[in-house]
């Protein structure tokens, strides 16, 4: 069950780098804001 766990954190980990690499928690105000500007009349 160890070696298991250790894999799955070590994914888990990867995962969460990559998106922050790839700029996924950027902006994290925005969209908040662009909630309440959208006009769906």
């Amino acid at each position: 069950m160890i070696p298991v766990s250790l894999i799955l954190g070590v994914i888990v980990l990867a995962i969460f780098l990559w998106a922050g690499k790839t700029g996924e928690f950027d902006d994290m105000e925005g969209p908040k804001y662009r909630m309440l500007d959208d006009d769906d009349e």
